[in-house]
């Protein structure tokens, strides 16, 4: 897929790797609509952003994960190209909202965008990136064996179904973010985890955003890619590959 003339929703898009993945999206030649959600810093750094390189768009600040926000990209754009799935937060003292962010914002996204991207009724296919971790991807590590249902099953389930539809996963390790720097303080009850926890962040590094980038665009532009999970660590890539043909 060339990402020229495309459009990208891409929800956490304020820092981090959202960001990252919304400037390349941008350098490329695509439109990108971004979720404005948190803090006031995220809310200037994306409006900044969007008035660098799309000033249209700055009217539209509402929730990316509605269909209202999904409506309302297609009515300005002429449809959806690519849904990045990348709002997550992490914090173990809030668990219920971690997994309502994490978990369900990604499953609520991919089910409201099937609805415009979906060739059957109109839509123009596309493709769904799921911005994950290596902690998903531990079966791989540890057996050597893929092992990513929810991708796998939705990937199989829109070929099946001649939706026009890919998905994929990126599951990056240790990422240089905001995130990653508060990690100590969000461990709440598994705080005596700390220590275990920065010895598997000595033992496997840390991934700058331009290495995370860079597995991302490999999984939205090369066609040939679906149902599958791309581990990104710092010295190696990794994919845990599920055949996402009916006839498997």
């Amino acid at each position: 897929m060339a990402l020229n003339g495309k459009t990208a929703v891409v929800t956490g898009a304020a820092m981090g790797i959202g960001r990252s993945i919304a400037e390349l999206l941008l350098q490329n030649g695509a439109k990108v609509v971004f979720e404005i959600r948190y803090s006031c810093a995220s809310h200037f750094e994306v409006l900044r952003l969007n008035t660098f390189f799309f000033p249209a768009i700055n009217e539209t600040v509402i929730p990316v994960v509605s269909q209202a926000a999904f409506q309302k990209t297609v009515e300005t754009f002429g449809g959806i190209d690519i849904l990045v799935n990348n709002a997550g937060i992490f914090n173990e003292i809030t668990w219920e909202k971690t997994i309502g962010i994490n978990l369900g914002g990604c499953i609520r996204g991919s089910y409201l965008v099937i609805e415009h991207m979906n060739k059957l009724t109109g839509g123009r296919g596309g493709v769904i990136i799921n911005v994950a971790s290596m902690a998903g991807k531990l079966m791989y590590l540890h057996l050597n064996r893929p092992f990513h249902p929810l991708i796998e099953s939705r990937a199989a389930a829109s070929v099946a179904s001649g939706y026009g539809i890919r998905m994929n996963a990126l599951c990056p390790g240790f990422v240089q973010t905001d995130l990653f720097s508060s990690i100590k303080s969000k461990l709440g009850q598994f705080s005596n985890l700390a220590g275990a926890n920065q010895e598997l962040i000595e033992k496997l590094g840390v991934l700058t955003l331009a290495e995370v980038v860079e597995g991302f665009l490999e999984l939205v532009t090369d066609e040939t890619k679906n149902g599958e999970a791309l581990l990104v660590l710092p010295k190696e890539k990794k994919y845990a590959t599920f055949s996402a043909s009916p006839t498997d």
